[in-house]
């Protein structure tokens, strides 16, 4: 099955909401007036896209309706698929220019995130790139022992300690680990715990210190892993993470099983950062780069 394949086959669930919802509408009116638009906004806050980006969305397809001067509403779902790509901006890949570089893996409990490095470091692996994982989420002896079962089946190695060991301390290990084996990759798994936001604040902000002071020059990706299931939590877990960390990118984990698949526009509008890879499935190779135009394509049929 080739990407775009997977990407519109795990799209499914957040298709039959915004579509079905889209073509209902369209389908109803003979002309486009507000009446039309409320209805439209209405279908994209229920979809999880959020108000404040549905607004956005309407906002623009109002603007684009006027300067094209279309009367037709078969038409407006062309145009939506425009402004969503153009909401999503450029796709943006991972940044991993140096030798060693630098992704720093956050997120709360439960979203994937030990699954997710797990087929990143494989996927890396099967690149061609030597990856070394460091077990710095130190609060869960769970955490690292998963982690090590995903470094085992990815075939490379990890750094780990005891539980309770200071997550710095791991990293640090990590970075000497990885320049001793010549490593291309480190990716080191942090702890997500929201509910201390100064604890974890101040807990990267030594991880970043002693990145800075060990690979100066490194390249340094910050993904922040969130649950497609949980839908506008996911966004308020985004906004609170941005507070406390300088996150690079955004991995949306578990797309295939939800219809909330929306609020990737919605964390890219409001908040800015790109959403670098999303998961639509069980399998390694179902960790899949983002791409907004086919995401835009996904959505609509």
């Amino acid at each position: 099955m080739g990407l775009f394949s997977k990407i519109k086959q795990g799209l499914q669930k957040t298709r039959d909401s915004i579509s079905n919802g889209v073509n209902s509408i369209l389908n109803s009116f003979t002309k486009i007036d507000e009446e039309l638009f409320e209805e439209l906004e209405e279908t994209l806050v229920i979809s999880d896209v959020g108000v404040v980006t549905a607004e956005a969305i309407c906002g623009q397809l109002r603007k684009k309706i006027k300067e094209t001067g279309i009367t037709d509403p078969s038409q407006i779902k062309r145009l939506m698929k425009e402004i969503i790509a153009e909401m999503l901006g450029e796709d943006e890949g991972l940044k991993l220019d140096t030798k060693p570089s630098v992704i720093l893996v956050i997120g709360v409990n439960g979203v994937g995130k030990t699954t997710t490095i797990g087929k990143l470091a494989s996927q890396l692996k099967a690149d061609g790139k030597k990856v070394v994982l460091g077990a710095a989420d130190t609060f869960r002896a769970a955490a690292i022992d998963q982690l090590g079962i995903w470094a085992e089946r990815a075939g490379v190695s990890m750094v780990r300690s005891v539980e309770g060991t200071d997550p710095a301390s791991v990293v640090f290990d990590t970075i000497a680990s990885a320049k001793a084996k010549g490593a291309d990759v480190i990716i080191c798994d942090t702890a997500g715990r929201l509910h201390n936001k100064k604890n974890l604040m101040d807990e990267l902000a030594k991880i970043y210190r002693v990145i800075g002071r060990e690979l100066p020059d490194a390249s340094v990706e910050t993904l922040l892993v969130l649950d497609a299931a949980t839908g506008q939590n996911a966004v308020n877990q985004a906004r609170e993470f941005k507070n406390v960390a300088d996150i690079t990118g955004i991995v949306l984990t578990k797309l295939d099983g939800t219809a909330k698949g929306g609020i990737i526009i919605a964390i890219r509008n409001e908040l800015g950062i790109p959403v670098k890879f999303v998961g639509v499935g069980e399998g390694i190779d179902d960790l899949q780069p983002f791409n907004a135009a086919e995401f835009a394509d996904g959505i609509f049929e």
